[in-house]
């Protein structure tokens, strides 16, 4: 049907690419490009050993360079661009494909390099110049951000009047065994988790102190786990577009091993963003920890255990009080057998090839920037029972006090 070029050649890029090849049908083409090359070849000869019918070529590119992009994008004429780089990068991506007239899908919001905090408004900006070029820009097409949207207006379209409350959970029951390594890319996760948390309340950020609010939730298939209230991108937009909500919340578990290590690293200054003088060069610490990390695309073959992602609401329906839990749990080890890759990035790169395909086959085709619960979310919903991420529903959950 079409051809699909991939920016990034991680462990999520790595998922995109799979599950790209198996829906030959739409993807009739891929191109993978990024800075090392050797990593998209990689990929494609693992994708190629597999027998896809999906022609796969390969590319380098620097993703901090609009006219490198422009002119990768020029000479492969792709429908759609998926980026999967890194979400400093998302504001030269989406000036390629403006200067391209190509559409556009992402994982995670823009985050300035200098500065640990991610809001849309840097991409919302775009709006009016992606509406006059006629072309889409879907944005947040990962598990969260992704899929807990598409949930978010799958239960607003089927089942609530009004979701006054929303809870959005994500467990990572897996073990890789290590005292101390990230399932995506440490600086991002890091940056994440270390900054101070906020919710949503009254149409009103509240922000806390980093890991401050803390809960225990007994998960399906997983069991009970500590898990604490971050921030989180997709709290700014769900609040604009679900109806009547109240409060919004997101919440992620760790282990104590993670936090007890992760607490040490701050308290000696290996997390910090602000560069600084060694051996007569400027470095920044946390993306010196990066390099001494496990990187997350190594650690698939020895993780175990399960994931369990969902959204928990609280609204009104036909005047009657309602609560409703919709999520999805996925196996670390068959996620390796799969596309080799653990839980974590399968649950962000098969949500991004949906949304290119929902874009790519008109589902989701509308001129503008979009974030993905503004999108009928059935075709989608249907998607993800398709292409490896069925979910369940509980109408009667334990609810986060």
């Amino acid at each position: 049907m079409g051809k699909a070029l991939i920016i990034g050649a991680g462990g999520v890029a790595g998922v995109v690419v799979h599950k790209c090849c198996q829906n030959s049908e739409v993807f009739t083409e891929i191109c993978i490009a990024s800075r090392t090359k050797s990593k998209c070849d990689a990929l494609k000869e693992a994708v190629e050993k597999k027998g896809t019918k999906t022609i796969v070529t390969t590319a380098k590119v620097d993703a901090n360079s609009v006219d490198e992009l422009v002119a990768l994008i020029e000479k492969e004429n792709p429908d759609i661009v998926i980026n999967v780089a890194l979400p400093y990068q998302d504001l030269t991506i989406m000036d390629a494909c403006l200067a391209t007239k190509t559409d556009y899908v992402d994982t995670a919001n823009y985050e300035p390099e200098d500065t640990a905090k991610f809001e849309y408004k840097w991409q919302w900006a775009y709006r009016e110049k992606f509406e006059k070029a006629g072309i889409t820009a879907l944005l947040g097409s990962g598990f969260d951000p992704g899929v807990t949207g598409v949930f978010c207006a799958y239960a607003q379209k089927h089942y609530f009047d009004e979701i006054h409350y929303i809870d959005i959970l994500d467990c990572n029951g897996g073990d890789h065994g290590y005292p101390f390594a990230t399932n995506f890319n440490p600086e991002i996760n890091i940056r994440e988790v270390s900054a101070k948390g906020s919710y949503i309340e009254n149409g009103q950020w509240v922000e806390t102190e980093p890991m401050e609010i803390k809960r225990v939730y007994n998960f399906d298939q997983v069991g009970e786990k500590d898990m604490y209230l971050l921030h989180h991108e997709e709290l700014e937009s769900l609040a604009i577009n679900i109806n009547g909500v109240k409060r919004i919340r997101f919440f992620m578990t760790f282990g104590q091993s993670y936090l007890t290590h992760l607490k040490c690293l701050e308290n000696v200054g290996m997390t910090s963003i602000e560069p600084i003088m060694y051996e007569g060069k400027e470095i920044v610490p946390l993306q010196f920890l990066k390099a001494v990390l496990p990187d997350p695309a190594s650690i698939g073959p020895r993780t175990v255990g399960k994931t369990n992602i969902g959204c928990i609401f609280q609204g009104v329906k036909d005047g009657e009080e309602k609560t409703y839990y919709v999520y999805n749990v996925c196996d670390h080890q068959k996620c390796y057998k799969e596309v080799n890759s653990q839980a974590v990035s399968y649950t962000t790169g098969v949500p991004a090839m949906i949304g290119a395909m929902m874009v790519m086959t008109g589902k989701w085709k509308k001129p503008g920037v979009y974030n993905i619960e503004e999108f009928d979310p059935d075709p989608f919903m249907d998607a993800l029972n398709k292409w490896g991420l069925p979910w369940i529903e509980n109408f009667n959950p334990v609810l986060v006090d």
